[in-house]
């Protein structure tokens, strides 16, 4: 699924560009940093509700494509600046997680276990 599609999916706004992302085939879902570390899966989409810098760095060694804050959380300007440099798009949505890993599961996206 090409990240506008979740983007669009899920009522995102764009936080930092989203150039050059390849297909996202599956969704990796919690505020536990440390759980997403556990069970990596290159290429996803990461849902979480924590928006420190944290977030980022996870993601970064995941070989996490995408994050999509939930539940209309705001990153900070470091943030989103680590982000950008990474080349991490990073998405905000209004909806909770459970809401989220539901629309994504029904569009065909599968999660990372």
């Amino acid at each position: 699924m090409k990240l506008a599609e979740i983007a669009a999916a899920l009522s995102c706004t764009a936080l930092t560009p989203a150039d050059g992302v390849a297909d996202i085939e599956t969704v990796v879902a919690s505020d536990g940093m440390s759980e997403i570390l556990a069970f990596p899966s290159p290429g996803a989409v990461m849902l979480t509700g924590l928006t420190n810098i944290q977030s980022v760095r996870t993601a970064v060694v995941a070989d996490v494509h995408a994050i999509v804050y939930v539940r209309g959380k705001q990153p900070a300007a470091p943030v989103l600046e680590l982000a950008r440099d990474k080349g991490i798009p990073v998405f905000t949505t209004k909806l909770g997680m459970f809401e989220a890993c539901g629309i994504l599961y029904v569009t065909g996206l599968k999660g990372a276990m």
